[in-house]
């Protein structure tokens, strides 16, 4: 005999407590599925360890160039990785027993730990139980992708799960893929004191970004002393006594690079090959993420996914605006869609880098009139007085609508300072609002409206 509920909730990352909250909310009687930790990704292995992680890694950055800024401190700056990594696991640990405690004490709401596969578009087992609902919402997140490479089932690898284990310092770190996670996992690294090479297969870091911004990063990392191959072939691993060695190719260079540890960084997959949902009548891409319409519903009705299963979204902010959008369409009365937003992102290397909108290669593909502002960080003032003049601000603008098309910010707090320019697109307001803006002195962000006060036509 099922169990029955008026809606079931499958994962707790970003977009499914919330929601099984809200609904418990209005008195629907609601249950939520977690097999393994609370709180998914960006608790347990995303955002709140990397970030923790890289602001230990900053410290000590920032410690060894303390005689820059005139202040004596003692030498050589050492890290304690145990030290570090118990700092990140408190704080892990207080957000996602956080979210647990908060589900678990929520009224009409019921917790069951356990893997969920469907049985039918209704029912859903649970270990030995049956549940049902009239309506399910899928938000079982992703994991990292295992490419098939030569040699990898012969060596021992880390991704950015088990990466959040280590409380040692890799002699040398190679990490396969030159891009968001890859790049945050080198520059971390690097600074604790390891060697550091990425092996980027193709011909610059960071592919969705434009040349200049690619180039900016590598320049940055490069000046860290990160060894940064491009155009490599990853063609297979091989052990060597208690060390891997990684076979490349490449324009120039050596063609295998041998480190103590490798990380793989090489994109994610999503966690739905084992849900059942062949007996749902779910379907799937060729990537094996979740097809769903622009409110988020699959084409079996009653049914939704969230998240990073649904391939329409890679991010906590895009998986939490998934559930915004779910519940304003079912418990509000208000028509949101996907489509309504603007993509959105950080990089979170130091100095990081902000995005919004279309980048200037899609601008150019386009073929719309536009303009284009560009201002190097050494000509912003707060950057020059912290001493991190590294990057560039970057913003275009539609030549006939005034409206901003799109910004790559890459510089000191730029991860907070686009902000300030994707409020004004969200609004559809000309760019002459921001411009004519009067900004704190002296801040990063008061040189958007400078910027956008310089405008020239994109040639």
């Amino acid at each position: 005999m099922a169990t029955k509920y008026d809606a079931i909730v499958i994962g707790t990352g970003q977009a499914g407590p919330s929601l099984a909250v809200r609904l418990a909310e209005t008195g629907m009687k609601v249950a939520i599925i977690e097999r393994k930790r609370f709180g998914g990704t960006c608790v347990n292995n995303g955002c709140i360890p990397t970030k923790t992680l890289i602001a230990s890694a900053r410290t000590a950055h920032v410690a060894r160039r303390a005689g820059d800024y005139g202040v004596t401190i003692g030498s050589p700056i050492a890290v304690d990785m145990k030290k570090v990594k118990a700092r990140k696991d408190a704080l892990v640990r207080q957000s996602r027993e956080g979210v647990e405690n908060w589900l678990k004490n929520t009224q009409n709401l019921t917790v069951y730990q356990g893997h969920a596969r469907f049985a039918d578009p209704r029912q859903v087992r649970v270990g030995d139980e049956l549940l049902e609902a009239n309506k399910f919402f899928i938000n079982v997140g992703g994991r990292a992708s295992i490419p098939p490479l030569r040699g990898i089932d012969q060596v021992s690898y880390l991704n950015n799960s088990t990466m959040m284990d280590a409380d040692f310092l890799p002699d040398h770190l190679i990490v396969i893929g030159g891009s968001y996670v890859g790049l945050e996992f080198a520059q971390m690294y690097r600074r604790f004191g390891s060697e550091v090479t990425v092996v980027e297969l193709g011909p610059g870091l960071c592919r969705r970004e434009d040349e200049d911004v690619s180039e900016n990063i590598k320049t940055i990392l490069e000046g860290e002393g990160i060894n940064i191959r491009l155009n490599a072939e990853c063609v297979g691993f091989e052990k060597r006594g208690d060390k891997v060695a990684v076979q490349v190719e490449c324009s120039s260079g050596d063609k295998t690079v041998i480190g103590s540890h490798t990380l793989l960084a090489v994109g994610r997959v999503p966690n739905t090959s084992d849900l059942g949902l062949e007996h749902a009548g779910i379907k799937v891409d060729e990537r094996g993420y979740i097809q769903v319409d622009d409110q988020l519903r699959t084409d079996v009705p009653g049914i939704y996914a969230l998240g990073d299963c649904n391939g329409r979204g890679a991010f906590t902010h895009t998986a939490y605006n998934d559930y915004e959008i779910v519940a304003a369409n079912l418990l509000d009365g208000d028509q949101r869609r996907v489509s309504d937003r603007i993509p959105a992102y950080a990089l979170y290397i130091d100095p990081p880098l902000g995005r919004a909108g279309m980048t200037e290669a899609e601008v150019r593909k386009s073929g719309r009139k536009a303009l284009i502002g560009k201002r190097p960080m050494t000509q912003v003032g707060r950057a020059r007085e912290k001493g991190e003049t590294d990057g560039f601000m970057k913003v275009l603008v539609d030549a006939e609508t005034k409206k901003i098309l799109g910004a790559s910010l890459l510089g000191i707090e730029c991860d907070e300072v686009i902000h300030s320019i994707l409020d004004v697109m969200y609004a559809n307001a000309p760019y002459t609002v921001i411009q004519r803006a009067m900004h704190i002195h002296p801040t990063v962000t008061e040189l958007i409206p400078t910027m956008l006060g310089e405008l020239k036509p994109l040639e």
